[in-house]
Order: C-alpha cells, then structure tokens, then sequence
C-alpha cells in the first residue's frame, strides 16, 4: 500500500528455519520481516546477519527485544552489526516486557518499567544516532562507542497510553499488540501525538501488530487464534487493555470469540487485503501482520504470505 509498510511476523522454533521464513517473506514481495524474542528465542541480530546474506532488501524488525536482560551498549552492538551487514534495514523495536517474563526467566526485578525505557531509549538513539553516548541516569549509565553513526530504526512497543506517550516523544516509531484497531484510533494515536507535541518533533509511525490469515473456516481460525494468542487475556495489562477496548470479558481470562473476530483479520484473499487496506484509517502507519494458522492447513501461511506480497505491491 502506498506510503504503509507491510511486514509479517516470522515464526519458527530454529535459528535456519527462521532464516528460511526470512526469505520466503522476501520472495513473497513483503516488505519487513519481524522477529519476537521472548523467552530464550534464538537471538535476532545473529538471525538477520544471516538472512541479510540470503536477501537484499527486505527490512528486518524486532517486536520486541525485552530491554531487561540486555545493557543498551549490549544492544546496539548487536544492532550496529546487523546495520553493517544490511545497511539501513534493521528496525530495532525494544520493550521492558512484563513482570512475570522479567522476573520469573531471568531473576532481574522489574522496577519502574517506563522510567528504565525512557533512559533506555535515550541511549540508544545517542549511539545509533552519532555513534557515541555519555549518560548517567536513574537507572542505567552508558558511555562509548562504536564507530560512527547507524542507519538503524530506534522503535519501542506500547500498550498502554503512557507508552504510547513516551513513544511519540522519544522513539522512531511505536509498535503495539493485539490491540483492537478502534482502541489505536481512540487511545494510541493521541497518546503518540501527545507526546510528539511535548518534545517539539513529528509524530512518529504506529506499527499496528494485526493477527491475519487467509482462511474462509471461521472455527479452525478461532481454535489458531486461541493457541496462538489465547494467554494475552490472562495478563494484567493486555486484560486492562481489551476492557478499555471493550471486552470486558477478558478480565476474566476469557479469548471470547467476540474478541477474536474483532482482533483476527480473515477470510478470502481479498477480504484480508480489504480490511487491511482499512489499517491505516486507524492510525497505523506501518502493518506488522501475525499468520494465525488453523490448525492442520499448511497451505494457511503461503496463502497469507501471497496476499500480503500483493498488499504490499500496491
């Protein structure tokens, strides 16, 4: 689509199989690859510096890489060497991750989230940006360098308004999940502007994460998206969340199919990209599409993959 990216988030249990779903999005003429680095995911910036071997234009995008368990300095070694290998194509989009992840993984407290993201962010854009930082914060102190300036994305995620708020007055852009597109319009988009207008600098992009398939089996896409994305409803703030956005069956834990066909674009190949098409009404400057696979259709994600190559060559 004219002036909206269109990136896909790649899924694989390995490091060459996500390489490989590097390459098939390329193929399919997708504009940016996304990687989620929960858990112990294999790390992105090795993933990239492979597929940046086997692709030549393809963007690169982490949403996200929880800021927690790695220094910035730690970070943007890794970013600038990804930038070394694909120039300008890393879109570097990092988060604190939540409480029970942070915690109970890597035994490191979690402690004035949006504080430690805004220091954070600040040294990263310093030693992307020109290539050296000097900060001494509240919460993290960084000083060094690495060369000279990057060509790499500084992106944060955001749910709530005040990261969307912080967002728009420090990040290159911000990414959101698995919220409904109503509460991006009516929540993300003037928190973003907000916080653009405190610092005195454009509105950065939204990057709407969107769960999509194309898939006319309207069951087999609930039982996908209830395996894929049923856990968000029993986390504090995703439930906070979805109540503000109007389903207020989630505080009790509950994916309701209510729920999923609000948030779960499907259907015909062109009633995917139709409602795609409708993204950026929403605010969304950039789509970060999630393949929800019913289970048992292994067609589900070549179909998928097409459409949003098609999307993208608009």
């Amino acid at each position: 689509m004219r002036d909206v990216t269109v990136g896909v988030h790649i899924v694989a249990r390995t490091a060459p199989e996500l390489v490989d779903g590097i390459v098939a999005a390329a193929q399919a003429g997708v504009e940016c690859a996304w990687l989620t680095v929960g858990g112990l995911a294999p790390d992105p910036f090795a993933v990239f510096g492979a597929a940046a071997m086997r692709t030549s234009r393809i963007k690169f995008g982490t949403s996200i890489v929880p800021t927690f368990p790695r220094h910035p300095l730690a970070m943007a070694q890794g970013a600038a060497a990804v930038d070394a290998l694909a120039p300008g194509r890393l879109r570097l989009g990092v988060g604190p991750s939540h409480k029970p992840v942070i915690e109970g993984t890597w035994g490191i407290p979690f402690e004035r989230p949006l504080e430690h993201l805004r220091e954070y962010l600040t040294i990263l854009k310093a030693i992307l940006g020109t290539g050296s930082v000097n900060f001494e914060g509240k919460r993290l102190t960084a000083r060094g360098t690495i060369g000279g300036p990057t060509g790499v994305t500084v992106m944060a995620s955001a749910l709530r308004a005040n990261g969307f708020r912080l967002c728009g007055e420090l990040a290159d852009g911000a990414i959101s999940w698995v919220c409904p597109l109503p509460y991006l319009r009516d929540v993300a988009v003037p928190a973003i502007r907000a916080g653009a207008e405190k610092a005195g600098r454009t509105p950065p992009p939204l990057v709407a994460h969107i769960p999509v398939v194309v898939s006319e089996d309207v069951e087999a896409v609930r039982e996908g998206a209830r395996r894929q994305i049923g856990i968000y409803p029993r986390v504090p703030f995703y439930q906070q969340m979805f109540a503000d956005a109007g389903f207020p069956e989630a505080l009790g834990g509950q994916l309701s199919d209510r729920m999923i066909d609000a948030l779960v674009v499907h259907g015909s190949a062109e009633q995917v990209k139709a409602r795609l098409r409708e993204a950026p009404a929403f605010g969304a400057g950039e789509i970060l599409a999630m393949p929800v696979l019913p289970p048992g259709d292994r067609e589900a994600l070549p179909r998928t993959l097409a459409a949003l190559g098609e999307l993208a060559a608009e």
